[in-house]
C-alpha cells in the first residue's frame, strides 16, 4: 500500500476509537491480475481483476466484529466504522478476543522475503506464452484435442494498522503457465495437465516444457485399467523441474 493508504487506515482506526471501540485494527488490500487462455490456437478468454478493499475489526471489551468494504470514500468509511462498532456491541463475549501485546509486535527493519517481482507482462506477452504451451502440448504424439493453454500474472499488497501501534506491509506477485490436452487411441481418450506457479517470472520453466509434459502425461494414461481391490503400496508422482 502507498504511504497515504497507511494514513487512511490510521484514520479509520482512530475513528473507531472515537465512536466507542476499545481497540481496532484495519487492513487495506489491493490486487491486480491478468489471465489469458487459448484453445486450439485461438484466444478464448481474457480475465482482468483490479480490486481494492478495506477491512476493520473492532473490539468493545471482549466483544468484537469485522466489517469489510470496497468503497474508500469518507462517507463510506464513516458508515463502515459505525456498523462495525454497533455489531461488536451485540456480539457474544469472547474471552480470547483482543490485539496482540505490543511486546510481541515485529520490529523493523523487516527482512526481504523475495516475494515480489515488479515484472508486468502485457496481455500480448501472456497470450504468446499460453499459445506456446498449448502448441507444444498438441505437437506431442497421440494428442488429439486440447482443453487449452493459459498464462497469468498477478500482484497483491496488504497493510495492517492497529490501535496499539503496529503497522506492517506485505507485497507479493504471482506468475503461472498451464496446458491441458487430450490423448486418443481409437475410442479411448485421456486428458493430461501440467502447470507451474511461481513468485518470480524468471523462475517459470519454458512454455514448451510445460506443454510437452502435459502431452506426455495425457498419452501415458492411455491403456490404464482398474485393478481389483487389494492392499498395495501407494506411489506418488513427484513433479521434477522442467528443463
Amino acid at each position: 500500500m502507498a504511504d497515504m493508504d497507511e494514513n487512511l487506515l490510521s484514520d479509520v482506526v482512530a475513528a473507531a476509537l472515537r465512536v466507542g471501540a476499545d481497540a481496532a485494527e484495519a487492513v487495506g488490500s489491493e490486487r491486480q491480475a491478468l489471465g489469458i487462455s487459448v484453445r486450439l490456437g485461438k484466444l478464448e478468454e481474457v480475465e482482468r481483476e483490479e480490486s481494492r478493499d478495506l477491512s476493520l475489526r473492532v473490539f468493545v471489551g471482549r466483544r468484537h466484529a469485522t466489517v469489510s468494504g470496497s468503497d474508500m470514500s469518507p462517507a463510506a468509511r464513516a458508515k463502515l466504522v459505525e456498523r462495525a462498532v454497533a455489531m461488536a456491541g451485540l456480539a457474544p463475549e469472547d474471552p480470547y478476543a483482543g490485539l496482540a501485546d505490543p511486546a510481541l509486535h515485529a520490529k523493523g527493519p523487516y527482512p526481504d522475503l523475495d516475494l515480489f517481482d515488479p515484472s508486468e507482462p502485457s496481455a500480448i506477452d501472456l497470450e504468446e506464452v499460453a499459445r506456446a504451451a498449448e502448441d507444444a502440448a498438441r505437437a506431442m504424439p497421440q494428442i488429439t484435442n486440447s482443453e487449452g493453454g493459459s498464462a497469468t500474472a498477478s500482484r497483491s499488497e496488504w497493510r495492517l494498522v492497529t490501535s496499539n501501534g503496529f503497522s506492517g506491509h506485505h507485497k507479493a506477485s504471482g506468475f503461472s503457465i498451464g496446458a491441458s490436452v487430450v490423448a486418443g487411441d481409437g475410442e479411448i481418450m485421456e486428458s493430461g495437465y501440467d502447470g507451474r506457479s511461481v513468485r518470480w517470472r524468471s523462475d517459470l520453466p519454458s512454455a514448451d516444457a510445460i506443454g510437452r509434459e502435459a502431452g506426455r502425461r495425457a498419452a501415458a494414461r492411455l491403456g490404464a485399467r482398474k485393478i481389483d481391490s487389494t492392499t498395495a503400496p501407494v506411489i506418488f508422482e513427484i513433479a521434477l523441474p522442467c528443463p
